[in-house]
């Protein structure tokens, strides 16, 4: 273990949203904190992903506590707007981030917790894990099967369509961001999208149902939906196992741009994926938006939710 011992009162593990409002309300209360986050600068989880991603929330619920998002209520902010909007967030309220320090175990020690980190040991008496679940992409085993010549590119490595060799490409996933990456590649190739959509919001965004759809939905997520009621303890682990509804691109967008949408990829034949019906699809790149892991592998004791259960 490099590095001397430093004692913090609280260490709040993560700095992208969730990370920075924990930050905002501690400071409000006079705690002692620091905020860990493993990127060089704060916003960077944001301005790592695809050259034209937008967030799929209007502006007006990305904002945090204490300081609104400077942009058009009902845009759809971009990633890089996103990612400076955290780090001035930061500066504003002069939070306490090292930025450059990796977490790499947690566990109790001395009555609170030993965090070991890549930049020497911290001992707080209390821990915020807020650096998200999700960050060890998922992709199928049978990838491995695929022939060596086709490009394979997890969504959270996918930048833009120079990436990608000459030819057809498969998008495996249908979700928001499967969706618009595949519309995206459908201007400059031959497209194919597979998988299950899990639904899209029944309004075209911009339009008063669409505002009325967003500030219910809200409500729903924030008050019916939590872990503090019954419908939303035995509601939750169904929602949270299907595919997102699409809120931007929606089917009739993939299919006006040219994208031939199949079922989903069983295997492989031949070093080329085949469908669920036996077809084959023929291709010289493969995006995988099939998620991320759950996984915090470097804790070493149980989570528990808000009411004290693992």
């Amino acid at each position: 273990m490099d590095g001397a011992l430093e004692r913090i009162d609280t260490v709040v593990i993560g700095g992208g949203q969730a990370g920075l409002a924990t930050g905002y309300h501690l400071g409000r209360r006079g705690i002692p904190f620091a905020i860990l986050d493993e990127h060089s600068r704060v916003g960077d989880a944001w301005r790592n992903r695809w050259d034209s991603l937008r967030l799929f929330t209007p502006a007006w619920l990305d904002r945090l506590p204490g300081m609104p998002f400077p942009a058009e209520r009902w845009s759809f902010p971009t990633k890089d707007e996103m990612a400076d909007y955290l780090e001035r967030y930061a500066e504003r309220f002069a939070l306490p981030i090292r930025t450059g320090v990796a977490v790499e175990g947690l566990e109790r020690r001395d009555g609170g917790f030993l965090i070991t980190t890549t930049k020497g040991p911290f001992l707080a008496r209390r821990v915020v894990v807020a650096s998200g679940a999700h960050h060890i992409p998922k992709v199928p085993s049978l990838s491995a099967d695929l022939d060596p010549s086709i490009v394979q590119l997890h969504s959270s490595e996918y930048r833009n369509p120079t990436q990608l060799r000459e030819g057809p490409v498969l998008v495996v996933g249908v979700g928001n961001s499967g969706a618009e990456i595949a519309l995206e590649l459908s201007r400059t190739r031959r497209t194919v999208l597979s998988g299950t959509p899990g639904g899209q919001i029944p309004v075209r965004h911009g339009s008063r149902p669409a505002k009325i759809f967003f500030r219910v939905f809200r409500f729903v997520g924030h008050h019916v939906l939590t872990l503090r009621t019954p419908i939303g303890r035995r509601a939750l682990p169904k929602l949270l196992a299907r595919t997102a509804p699409l809120v931007r691109v929606r089917l009739a967008d993939l299919d006006a741009a040219g994208v031939e949408r199949v079922g989903r990829i069983a295997g492989v034949d031949d070093g080329l994926p085949t469908l669920d019906d036996g077809g084959q699809v023929e291709v010289a790149n493969v995006i995988w938006c099939t998620g991320y892991r759950h996984d915090f592998p470097w804790i070493d004791l149980p989570i528990f939710d808000e009411h004290g259960r693992p």
